[in-house]
């Protein structure tokens, strides 16, 4: 049995993070979720513009140009026809597990992160225009974003909590969550909307690499990890969420992202392997996906105490460096490298009309 296969067994779901019109008229898509046991994918602004450049879209870019439409307008008719695509692939999952699993995700414009009400009108419409009951839409866990989730689940809008680092920025966006669902209680509505909270982890290490002993490097994000997957499993395990799943609220799910390895001298499923856990979920690209699929291994999982994350984090603070400051930093140019994304794409999609038009 594939490593795929031994992961997706332990309960934790193997999603790709990657999408293509190219990928999904040629089968990959369906050939992972039938071969290598992947049941969702997530997308972002950065894969689009890779795609849009290979002159996969040149078509599609000429009869939506055609239409009238350009810019954010012309990217999020591409995009939601292929997520709209994606999510009939993993429908199927999503049907099998009643609603937990086989989810696709679509972002709002990273220009939002710093507007709420913005936002909350953004995820509704995206959603709408999307019409696929397992869609995500993916908001930023900053400090403007929480409002946004907390109004958007309200409004039983599924979402994918974005831009997450550290044990604080889950529990930030899994509280938000939480009184998304409270209010959806108290007016007489159905409690159980999906959502999971994607926290970012082989940016710690890149972080770090030269600034920590040898002994020390590639360590940080899982050790970092490990203390996340602690506030889950006590969350999930509080008074509070026990009275909401009783009312039949579902967990908003834990998942892993960006976990393709940037070292090349470290294991290239570092952050699959250290990474296993029951009741998450992992999203990796493609090579990081084949590269566990032939020689991956599941080993133990991670414990529920989070294992000896405090202890390898002591000795990261004792070599200088400040985890939670680094988490604040890792959110701030996360958010900063996505708006950065986000503009690219548009000078493309530009550029890409006048060439094919």
């Amino acid at each position: 049995m594939p490593a795929t296969a031994d992961l997706h067994a332990i309960g934790q779901s193997l999603w790709l993070d990657n999408i293509t019109r190219t990928m999904l008229d040629e089968g990959r898509i369906q050939r992972y979720a039938d071969d290598y046991s992947v049941t969702g994918l997530t997308s972002n602004p950065s894969i689009f513009d890779h795609a849009i450049g290979s002159g996969a879209y040149d078509d599609a870019v000429r009869a939506a140009t055609a239409a009238g439409l350009e810019g954010e307008d012309l990217f999020f008719s591409l995009a939601i026809e292929d997520l709209r695509r994606a999510a009939d692939v993993f429908l199927p999952a999503h049907e099998r597990t009643d609603g937990v699993d086989g989810w696709v995700s679509l972002e709002v414009s990273p220009e939002l992160a710093y507007d709420t009400e913005a936002t909350v009108r953004a995820a509704a419409d995206l959603h709408a225009r999307a019409a696929r009951r397992n869609l995500f839409i993916k908001i930023p866990g900053t400090t403007e974003g929480l409002p946004a989730i907390e109004a958007s689940i309200a409004a039983g809008i599924p979402v994918n909590v974005t831009l997450l680092f550290d044990a604080a920025h889950y529990v930030a966006a899994a509280e938000a969550y939480m009184r998304g669902v409270e209010r959806r209680v108290d007016q007489g509505l159905d409690p159980a909307v999906g959502s999971v909270a994607s926290v970012f982890m082989s940016r710690w290490d890149r972080a770090v690499a030269d600034r920590v002993p040898d002994d020390l490097r590639n360590r940080l994000g899982i050790a970092v990890g490990g203390r996340i997957y602690r506030a889950y499993r006590r969350l999930l395990d509080s008074e509070r969420w026990q009275r909401l799943e009783g009312l039949g609220a579902r967990p908003q799910r834990l998942l892993w992202a960006s976990t393709s390895t940037k070292d090349p001298s470290a294991p290239d499923t570092l952050y699959v392997e250290g990474l296993a856990a029951p009741n998450t979920v992992n999203t990796m690209p493609d090579s990081t996906l084949e590269a566990f699929h032939d020689h991956g291994r599941v080993g133990a999982v991670l414990p529920a105490d989070g294992g000896d994350a405090d202890a390898v984090l002591a000795r990261f603070e004792q070599a200088g460096v400040d985890v939670d400051d680094l988490a604040a930093t890792l959110q701030r140019d996360g958010a900063e490298a996505f708006v950065a994304s986000w503009r690219h794409l548009m000078e493309r999609i530009t550029a890409h009309t006048r060439a094919v038009a």
